[in-house]
């Protein structure tokens, strides 16, 4: 028993890879999804596929640079199920690669817009349903990045995902004492749009060079999530699990 059933779920950035896997693994514990999703056609692909599989999902389009359709998400959420009680923050960005002194101010403002400060706001509101509800579980999605640098020229990325990892922490000593437990996964070299979209020539080069000698899939985060967010994990907050085949291990 994971407890999720019947559990108010948000997700962003559900309409696909990573997102949209844990949607899916989600609602198969029973819990009711609100996928957020920039692009509407994939985020309507995610709710259809899990009502297809008989559990309770909602779609809504949202634009994680806006301030106002944050607080319009949370509202449209608790219209459809309730006060959000588990949070998957899993919507990222990541800059075409350049060295730090030629990013200009545009290309931080979007990362740091979608990476920090949208999903700073995504867990005020999470945190205000949890306190109202009694309760609940954040997870972010942060990334191996964070804690080790992979590769040059996504210096912002890297930056963003590191604060991911310190707001993660920072949440979870605060809030604890009030039954919300804050946690982030930390995925590696894992088979994603972004991943693919990375400007990575060889992707079987990459995969040679990690431990277990081959890519993630989106499942096997999604697997993690679940358990954070589940009864299993009663016990774990202010943790950062690496899903990273070996990488930081390294």
């Amino acid at each position: 028993m994971t407890g999720l059933e019947g559990r108010v779920t948000l997700v962003t950035g559900g309409g696909s890879g990573i997102g949209r896997a844990t949607a899916l693994a989600l609602a198969r514990e029973g819990a009711r999804v609100v996928v957020a999703n920039r692009r509407i056609q994939e985020g309507e692909e995610t709710v259809a596929l899990i009502r297809a599989a008989g559990g309770e999902a909602a779609f809504t389009r949202v634009d994680l640079r806006e301030p106002a359709e944050i607080d319009a998400l949370f509202e449209t959420a608790r219209r459809a199920f309730g006060p959000v009680t588990i949070g998957f923050n899993n919507a990222a960005v990541q800059e075409r690669r350049a060295p730090l002194a030629e990013v200009g101010a545009d290309v931080y403002e979007h990362v740091f817009g979608v990476n920090v400060r949208a999903l700073l706001r995504c867990m005020q509101h999470e945190i205000r349903h949890m306190l109202e509800a009694g309760g609940g579980v954040i997870v972010n999605n942060a990334s191996v990045s964070g804690t080790r640098n992979p590769n040059p020229g996504l210096g912002l990325y890297c930056a963003s995902k590191a604060a991911v990892i310190s707001l993660t922490r920072s949440a979870a000593m605060e809030y604890g004492p009030h039954r919300i437990r804050v946690n982030a996964v930390s995925p590696g070299r894992v088979r994603t749009e972004m991943m693919l979209a990375s400007g990575i020539a060889d992707m079987s080069e990459v995969a040679r060079g990690l431990p277990l000698r081959r890519l993630g899939e989106p499942e096997e985060v999604a697997a993690a999530v679940v358990w954070l967010a589940s009864a299993a994990a009663s016990f774990v907050t202010g943790h950062v699990l690496a899903v990273d085949g070996g990488f930081l291990s390294q």
